[in-house]
């Protein structure tokens, strides 16, 4: 296994002297899906005028044909954005709501998020519901039923990530949307680390928007992220960005154009989304996902006898995959300002050049291990070491 991780680990244009424990942030692009998005860009450049109007609509199309099939949906639900933040701000603007409604949270959402759907709640004078999940999560049952517990008459939206970001919890959400479906309530699913880290099937989910980025765990460029909107909810989308609103090519008018022309603009990232899957499907998805768990499972099995503090959830890959959220003593420390770092996330990076992340939910102080094909045993030996250093418990 050392000699395959050494392979894997070359498909990355990573420094040897990096510890890179923090895919789940901005992921990596590997070097075969760098040349994809130069091969565009090469096209792009040689004649602008030829690739926007007689290429780049069908090029787009292909693409999202082939990510279609990848995540269950057809290409015609499906619009090109350059990430999640992107694609949930769209449904912020689309959705109506009026004074007193509601739009109802988890509080395992990500901060992005809970911001986005606050303002436009304070823009018209509805209400922002969160509901606290259960502690500790040990039950899909139980999640889904404190959720919907949470729904009342005024409930407009229900907005949950289906792997939270702070906490790094696979949440239940094929059994959300189901009930929820049966309440009458529409559903956004925020996903961007669900992509390639879970099977798919959103036209089996149910679900009336899916947000998502396609950077992080499928190793696309950044700015390659996707909208999934239900058929019966795409008439209602008001883009963000306002153009000519139709093909530029001559075709059949789709709700699509609204996000597929917003002016002049370098499409590359989406169109090497294809060759992002080709790199994983000569991989195996079952590889991937197997191998990243089983390094997230030894980071939790390595790090919880150092703090002397439990997990947030069961050791299984129902409620993990390549990404684990592990409690540490707080040592009487608060929560860093708004766009500080932890003291300790800055030491692992200048004495022994680990990146990864320490943050605070609810009070807690979380380190988030998150583990690719590049990464290895030794890897997490080292964050482990690098930690035992410091003495973590109270």
């Amino acid at each position: 296994m050392p000699q395959q991780s050494r392979a894997w680990r070359s498909a990355w244009s990573l420094p040897p002297d990096v510890t890179f424990l923090n895919h789940g942030s901005f992921g990596l692009v590997p070097y075969d899906v760098q040349a994809a998005r130069q091969e565009w860009q090469r096209r792009l450049y040689e004649n602008p005028m030829n690739f926007f109007v007689r290429e780049m609509e069908v090029a787009l199309v292909q693409a999202a044909e082939r990510l279609g099939k990848f995540v269950g949906a057809a290409a015609r639900d499906l619009a090109f954005v350059d990430n999640a933040t992107v694609a949930m701000n769209i449904v912020a603007q689309s959705v109506d709501l009026e004074a007193g409604d509601e739009v109802l949270l988890t509080d395992h959402e990500y901060g992005a998020v809970r911001r986005i759907w606050q303002k436009r709640c304070d823009r018209v004078g509805a209400k922002l519901v969160i509901c606290n999940l259960p502690q500790p999560l040990e039950s899909a049952t139980a999640i889904a039923e404190q959720l919907l517990s949470a729904v009342t008459t005024h409930t407009k939206l229900l907005v949950f990530s289906q792997i939270s970001s702070p906490t790094a919890v696979i949440l239940p959400a094929a059994e959300i949307c189901r009930r929820a479906r049966e309440a009458g309530i529409p559903v956004c699913v925020d996903g961007p680390h669900a992509i390639g880290v879970v099977p798919l099937n959103l036209e089996e989910l149910g679900c009336d928007f899916y947000c998502a980025s396609c950077h992080k765990w499928l190793c696309a460029p950044d700015g390659s992220g996707f909208l999934y909107v239900s058929r019966k909810r795409q008439t209602q989308l008001n883009p963000l960005i306002v153009s000519w609103g139709g093909s530029i090519a001559g075709r059949p008018a789709t709700w699509q154009d609204e996000y597929n022309w917003q002016g002049t603009r370098d499409p590359a990232a989406y169109l090497a989304i294809p060759a992002a899957i080709d790199f994983f499907e000569r991989i195996g998805w079952e590889t991937f996902r197997t191998r990243t768990h089983e390094l997230a499972k030894f980071a939790r099995e390595s790090i919880i006898p150092l703090t002397g503090i439990e997990a947030l959830v069961p050791d299984s890959p129902d409620w993990y995959g390549p990404m684990v959220s592990l409690p540490l003593p707080t040592h009487g420390l608060s929560a860093p300002a708004q766009g500080q770092r932890d003291p300790l996330q800055d030491w692992l990076w200048s004495t022994y050049r680990i990146e990864c992340p320490i943050t605070w939910w609810h009070g807690q102080r979380l380190l988030r291990v998150s583990c690719h094909l590049y990464n290895d045993a030794e890897d997490i030996e080292r964050l482990v070491k690098a930690l035992d250093r410091v003495g973590l418990r109270d």
